[in-house]
């Protein structure tokens, strides 16, 4: 009998890789490294096996990895032809690969209650003190999308608090986003508006470079981390906030990027003892929880190697990109870096904290349509005119990007399974949108498709944005 290798597996070199996500209990046993013996029959396949060649690879046979011609899975041409989960929307279209269950769950519902205490792999802080000799209690990026006004809203107008907002006006800020930083800055009277963007030519260095990488130009928040952690390292801002979307840190373990333990508390408190102790030898002053958080991810993101992670193996592709696309703009990390330096040497170093949405939420889960109307209320926010989208609505290119690692992905090209993709499929599961809209939005609005109709411009038509954007 004609055995083949499953879909989606290949072989590299001496491993077998899978680029999909597989049901329980291989979640995340996506390499699998050959014997010689095993490498040379998986290397001949498709062919007629013997008894000996199939007891070789029994554990391949088992798990469905090498199968025959009739069990051979095949790829849905649109999402009307793929198969869902039974639960939420997720699908082996938008997720090329993905495996369910016998009952037909697909791997983030067959392991919902594992992981419904991951909230982040920052330290959780959802109430804040005013600071009595500070210029500001917080600080955040505001982008005028969805998210970022929950977040602005919860912090100027629920605790009264006085915040330090930063925008990093991009190219391709959509009409609403800015009309809804327009109607914040009418309404939020504790609250300082920093806008700031970069120079034509780095800017088109790195988009160039980021392009060439991952064939979009995605660099948010990154970017924006460089521009403005000098400012808070200056006015001694304690807490640097950070609110995204609660599916959007389950992304973060479902793609491989954080394990679980990264979201563990006690981890977070074990990792400040640890390095507290070195500081006091070194006679420098102790760090608070989130200090450290905040340390190790600039010092990454202005080219340093973060060992823990390499040693770890959850290595995040994007952000070893975005590093290589700042160092086409040197200039740019100069003062990022003595920023650095100097909020590592004096202790002023802002505290990254995550506020989890669903425990500021009034009904205790941050459901999309509610929420939209509170911060129309509240906020002054305007709705993008695709008034059904809900996942990142502050910028007009995200459908680029989604598309871009789609297509990634589906050939084979990247691990990274497309972000989108796994959010949308949470937030249904989680009930922050249901089922049914979650699937309207993934056919009307995210670029997860084959179809390269996506409003994913070409560089030349990027640049040209960048330079209409530069005049205005």
């Amino acid at each position: 009998m004609f055995y083949h290798l499953q879909h989606r597996w290949r072989l590299e070199e001496k491993t077998l890789v899978y680029y999909g996500m597989r049901k329980m209990p291989y979640l995340f046993k996506n390499r699998i490294r050959l014997q010689n013996k095993q490498l040379r029959i998986v290397s001949s396949l498709p062919r007629d096996l013997s008894d000996q060649d199939m007891a070789m690879i029994k554990n391949m046979i088992d798990q469905g990895i090498v199968v025959t011609e009739d069990q051979l899975k095949r790829m849905p041409l649109s999402l009307d032809d793929a198969q869902f989960c039974q639960t939420c929307a997720a699908n082996d279209y938008t997720i090329p690969g993905l495996e369910f269950n016998c009952e037909g769950l697909c791997p983030m519902c067959e392991t919902k209650d594992d992981t419904d205490h991951l909230k982040s792999v920052l330290p959780v802080k959802n109430r804040f003190e005013h600071q009595k000799h500070r210029r500001f209690d917080v600080a955040l990026f505001y982008t005028g999308g969805k998210d970022s006004t929950f977040l602005l809203n919860e912090l100027a107008n629920h605790q009264q608090l006085r915040v330090l907002a930063m925008t990093w006006e991009i190219p391709y800020m959509s009409e609403s986003a800015l009309e809804s930083i327009r109607s914040a800055k009418k309404v939020f009277k504790n609250v300082e508006f920093v806008s700031r963007k970069l120079n034509q030519k780095d800017l088109e260095a790195i988009y160039q470079t980021l392009y060439d990488l991952e064939g979009n130009t995605c660099a948010c928040p990154s970017v924006a981390y460089v521009l403005f952690y000098p400012d808070l390292v200056s006015e001694d801002v304690p807490y640097f906030v950070l609110g995204n979307e609660p599916v959007q840190m389950k992304n973060l373990y479902y793609n491989h990027v954080a394990p679980k333990m990264a979201f563990d508390p006690k981890v977070h408190r074990a990792l400040l003892v640890g390095i507290n102790l070195l500081r006091c030898l070194t006679l420098r002053r102790p760090l608070r929880q989130g200090q450290v958080h905040a340390l190790f991810a600039m010092r990454e993101l202005a080219g340093g190697r973060n060992l823990i992670k390499r040693l770890s193996g959850y290595e995040n592709t994007l952000v070893e990109h975005v590093k290589t696309a700042l160092r086409s703009a040197p200039n740019l990390l100069k003062p990022f870096k003595k920023a650095i330096r100097r909020s590592a040497f004096t202790g002023r170093v802002p505290a990254f904290v995550h506020v989890d949405f669903n425990d500021v939420s009034k009904t205790g889960r941050y459901v999309w349509s509610e929420i939209k109307e509170m911060i129309k209320e509240e906020a002054g926010w305007i709705e993008p005119k695709m008034s059904s989208k809900g996942l990142h609505t502050s910028c007009d290119i995200e459908s680029c990007k989604e598309h871009t690692q789609y297509v990634n992905f589906l050939n084979m090209t990247s691990t990274m399974i497309p972000f989108s993709a796994l959010e949308i499929a949470l937030a249904s599961s989680t009930m922050n949108l249901s089922r049914e809209e979650a699937i309207q939005e993934t056919k009307k609005h995210l670029g997860l498709t084959i179809d390269q109709r996506t409003g994913c411009l070409l560089m030349d038509e990027l640049i040209k944005e960048i330079k209409r954007h530069d005049g205005q």
